[in-house]
């Protein structure tokens, strides 16, 4: 049973609200907690390093512009500081799907930053003496503080952790195409068999997806970089020093390592969430290269007796709790579910996107959870491609080259001598009789040495006419 110590009662502008004891955060939080009991979804450890780094910057800002006394500033410095380090992630309970601002998110922040601060002066928590609204949140609203955390979070994700991950899945990538240039194999098209490529044409082909990948997060970064903060309730600015924005993003870029700018338009920053949408595009993008890459790798290595068999993956752990000896693909597995959530967490920005009001988007929860969420599974799932599955890669070369000089479709290499229609029949014979084009071909009078010129599958993988 809850003792009545075991609370204690702090005020907002609604009343009384009874608190545990324990808890930094304040009246506004837990009205939170008992409005939003809709998931176990709560903001990351990302986002929140994010919120405070902004809180910790305002601070510094408003002491800077003399608007905060020393003591104070120095109090919420340092109570930012420790959110910023992940010293109190347990006191942001709020749920995910709140008020589409995310202002109990901001007033979660500014009262956990507040109470531990009374707490450096020697004031009691609840006490006020550092104010969650008037200090702590001094010359802000959640309607900056919020979108500005998301960029924050999202562009320091994706600099430590997407790009080095997605440069990290080319590089193996590259070094698979380099080893495997010299395999000849059959190439596909429609599933069918189609005229040869090199296994490692391929591999590069699935290097230069994960380039223009990066290529393509790269470009979204100037979006991210541009913050809301300074334009307060609806982007005028209202209640905020001049040079309060400027001095923020000074700080916040120092803090973080990251070059951020000033939003180049308030009302935008603050009504739309394009920036967000766009970021997710890219990553969905990305995903999809995953996707293509890893079902490839699948069908390659399928077997390894009665599939293609062209490559072996690493076997990194058992396939079958019944079928002794079984081995799976499990690493292209993993990838290809992290690319069914990334392309259902985009699907969820795009509508939450489309979610502004006038001068404010109220959807912005629950897209940064899911663009932060993103950009973690694509750069766990891309490492884990990489060093766990790529790396350890082998080409079954016997199969390779025994398939390309099996394929039918070889005898596209004799059209340009002996014409369209007549290389057809020699395939059509071929598949009905069993017989490599090779030999249905002499019997059409082809000489050996002919055959040599035109059916060379290793030339066949570069451009030209072979023969001439």
């Amino acid at each position: 049973m809850t003792d009545e110590n075991d609370y204690r009662v702090e005020q907002d502008s609604m009343g009384e609200v009874r608190v545990p004891e324990k808890a930094l955060y304040g009246a506004q939080t837990q009205r939170a907690v008992d409005n939003f009991p809709v998931s176990d979804l709560r903001f990351g450890r990302r986002f929140i390093r994010a919120i405070g780094t902004v809180k910790y910057s305002a601070a510094e800002a408003n002491e800077e512009l003399g608007l905060l006394d020393a003591d104070k500033a120095d109090a919420i410095r340092q109570a930012a500081r420790e959110v910023a380090e992940g010293e109190h992630d347990d006191e942001f309970p709020v749920d995910i799907f709140q008020t589409g601002s995310g202002t109990s998110t901001n007033m979660n922040a500014n009262e956990v930053i507040a109470n531990r601060a009374c707490e450096i002066v020697g004031a009691e928590k609840g006490s006020k003496e550092v104010h969650p609204n008037d200090h702590v949140n001094m010359g802000q609203s959640s309607n900056d503080v919020v979108p500005t955390s998301i960029h924050v979070a999202a562009l320091t994700a994706v600099e430590d952790d997407l790009l080095p991950a997605l440069r990290n899945l080319a590089g193996s990538l590259d070094q698979k195409a380099d080893e495997f240039d010299d395999v000849v194999k059959t190439g596909r098209t429609h599933l069918q068999d189609a005229t040869p490529v090199r296994l490692g044409q391929e591999f590069g082909g699935y290097a230069e997806q994960i380039d223009k990948g990066v290529e393509r997060v790269e470009r979204a970064r100037s979006s991210l970089r541009e913050l809301a903060i300074g334009g307060t309730a609806v982007g005028t600015g209202l209640n905020t020093h001049p040079e309060f924005p400027e001095l923020v993003v000074e700080n916040v870029s120092e803090e973080t390592g990251v070059e951020f700018v000033e939003a180049s338009n308030h009302f935008e920053a603050q009504a739309a969430r394009d920036a967000v949408v766009e970021t997710s595009g890219a990553l969905k993008t990305v995903a999809g290269s995953l996707m293509k890459i890893a079902n490839d790798l699948r069908w390659l290595s399928s077997g390894p007796r009665t599939g293609f068999g062209e490559i072996d993956l690493p076997a990194v752990q058992p396939g079958s709790s019944i079928m002794p000896g079984k081995i799976n693909p499990v690493i292209p597995e993993s990838v290809c579910q992290v690319v069914a959530q990334v392309t259902g967490n985009d699907t969820a920005i795009n509508v939450g996107g489309q979610a502004g009001n006038f001068e404010l988007n109220v959807m912005k929860p629950v897209m940064a959870h899911n663009l932060l969420q993103s950009i973690e599974l694509v750069a766990n799932v891309s490492d884990l491609l990489s060093d766990r599955c790529v790396e350890g890669i082998e080409a079954n070369r016997v199969t390779c080259a025994d398939d390309a000089e099996r394929s039918l479709s070889i005898v596209t290499a004799l059209a340009p001598h002996i014409g369209y229609d007549d290389a057809a029949e020699i395939a059509k014979q071929a598949m009905k009789e069993g017989l490599t084009v090779r030999e249905v071909a002499l019997e059409h009078g082809l000489s050996e040495d002919e055959l040599d010129d035109y059916l060379d599958v290793r030339e066949m993988t570069e451009r030209g006419i072979l023969g001439e």
